[in-house]
C-alpha cells in the first residue's frame, strides 16, 4: 500500500483541486497521529499481548477508512477522514516492526533479509501503478490506494501468534524508564531526524517530477531505483561489521548529501544516481536503529518502545510536512536544503551519544541505564 500511497497520494490530491499548501496540511496528519493516538494503540495491544489480533483490526479499519476518503473532495472534509483513518493506519508500522523484532529474537533471525520483502512490495506497487498511470485518470488513483490498503489487511490474516516474550508477565517493568533513559532518547532522535529529513521528498518529489515533464512510469522508476538500493543494503546487512551507531552516522551524512544536491534540480541522469542513495539515507537509518532497539530495548516492552519511537519520528515528520509545504510553495526545491540541515542534525545526535550507543548493554533502556 505504501508503494502506491507515497508517490501518488499527494498526485491524487493536485489532481482534485487541492493546493500546495493544503497537501502540507493534509500529508502532515499521519505524523500527528504517530504521537498522540498511536502510542496509546501499542501499549494497549502491548498490556493485552495481542499484536497479530492488532495488525488484524487495524488493517481492516485502514481499508474501509480509504474507501471513505475517496468520495471526499473538499480539503477540510478530506482532512478529517483522512484523520480519522490515520488513526487506525499508522499504528500499523511499530506493530508490525515489534512482531518482527520479537521473531528476530525467538528464532535468531537477521532484521534485515526480513525487511527488504516490505521494500520489494513497495517497488513492485509503485512500478504497476506507474504504468496503470497510463490508463487511470489521476483523480481515480485513490481507489488504487484504497485496493492495496484491502490487500494488506487480508494478508495479516495469514500472522502467525508469537509466543510470549520473556518477562511478558509482567509486561509494565521499566516501561515508564523508556523516556528517562538517554540512550534510548538519543536512537529515537536520531531515527526522527534523519527519517523525517525524507519528508519533502515524500510529499513533493512525484509533483515535482511531473511538472519537470517526467510521465508517470518514469516517476514510479525513480522511487523504485531508490527502493532497489533499500532492498539490497537490507539483503547484505548481515554482513556489516560496524557498530549500529556507525551505520546511523554513515546515513546521516547520506541523507545529508543526497538532498543538497537534489536541491540543485540536477538533470534525470544524475537524479538517477542520487536516488541510489536512499539504500544508505532509509536503508542504513533502519538497519542502524533497529540494531540499536534490539541492543537496548528488552523483548517486553519492544512494541511499547516501537511506538515512542514513531511518536517521536511523527512529531518530527509533521513539522515537517508543514513546513516543507510552505516553504515548497515558495522555494521550490529549496525545501531540500532544509532536509539537508534536518538530517545533518540527526547524525549529530548520535555522535555526541556515541559512548552510550556503542556499548552494548542489555536492557539498558528498561532499566534506566
Amino acid at each position: 500500500m505504501t508503494g502506491v500511497h507515497l508517490p501518488f497520494f499527494t498526485v491524487w490530491l493536485k489532481a482534485i483541486g487541492i493546493d500546495a499548501t493544503w497537501i502540507g496540511i493534509i500529508t502532515a496528519v499521519p505524523p500527528v497521529t504517530r504521537f498522540t493516538v498511536l502510542p496509546l494503540i501499542t501499549a494497549a495491544a502491548e498490556r493485552r499481548q495481542m499484536l497479530r489480533g492488532a495488525i488484524i483490526a487495524t488493517g481492516f479499519a485502514t481499508a474501509l477508512g480509504f474507501v471513505v476518503i475517496g468520495t471526499q473532495h473538499q480539503p477540510f472534509v478530506l482532512l478529517a477522514v483522512y484523520a480519522l483513518t490515520c488513526c487506525v493506519w499508522t499504528p500499523m508500522v511499530p506493530l508490525t516492526d515489534a512482531y518482527a523484532l520479537r521473531g528476530v529474537r525467538q528464532f535468531g533471525l537477521s532484521y534485515g533479509p526480513l525487511r527488504l520483502w516490505g521494500s520489494a512490495a513497495f517497488a513492485v506497487c509503485a512500478l504497476v501503478s506507474g504504468f496503470l498511470l497510463r490508463y487511470v485518470a489521476e483523480v481515480d488513483l485513490i481507489w488504487i490506494i484504497t485496493a492495496m490498503t484491502l490487500l494488506g489487511a487480508l494478508v495479516g490474516l495469514t500472522l502467525r501468534p508469537l509466543g510470549r516474550p520473556a518477562a511478558a508477565a509482567a509486561p509494565k517493568a521499566g516501561a515508564p524508564r523508556l523516556l528517562r533513559n538517554p540512550t534510548f532518547l538519543a536512537i529515537i532522535v536520531a531515527s526522527s531526524l534523519i527519517q523525517g529529513s525524507h519528508g519533502a521528498y515524500y510529499i513533493f518529489a512525484s509533483i515535482a517530477w511531473q511538472q519537470a515533464g517526467f510521465n508517470g512510469l518514469t516517476i514510479a522508476c525513480l522511487w523504485v531505483i531508490g527502493v532497489i538500493a533499500e532492498i539490497v543494503l537490507f539483503a547484505l546487512s548481515p554482513r556489516f561489521t560496524l557498530p549500529s551507531a556507525v551505520l546511523v552516522m554513515i546515513a546521516a551524512a547520506s541523507a545529508a548529501a543526497r538532498w543538497a544536491i537534489t536541491a540543485q534540480d540536477p538533470p534525470l541522469a544524475v537524479l538517477a544516481v542520487v536516488q541510489l542513495g536512499h539504500g544508505l539515507s532509509f536503508g542504513l537509518t533502519q538497519v542502524g536503529i533497529m540494531g540499536l532497539m534490539v541492543q537496548h530495548v528488552p523483548g517486553h516492552v519492544m512494541a511499547r518502545a516501537q511506538g515512542y519511537l514513531t511518536a517521536c519520528g511523527g512529531i518530527v515528520a509533521s513539522t515537517t510536512a508543514i513546513v516543507s509545504g510552505m516553504v515548497y510553495a515558495r522555494f521550490g526545491l529549496g525545501v531540500y536544503d532544509m532536509m539537508a540541515a534536518t538530517a545533518a542534525t540527526g547524525g549529530l545526535v548520535a555522535w555526541l551519544a556515541r559512548g552510550r550507543l556503542t556499548h552494548h548493554h542489555p536492557h539498558s533502556a528498561a532499566s534506566g541505564g
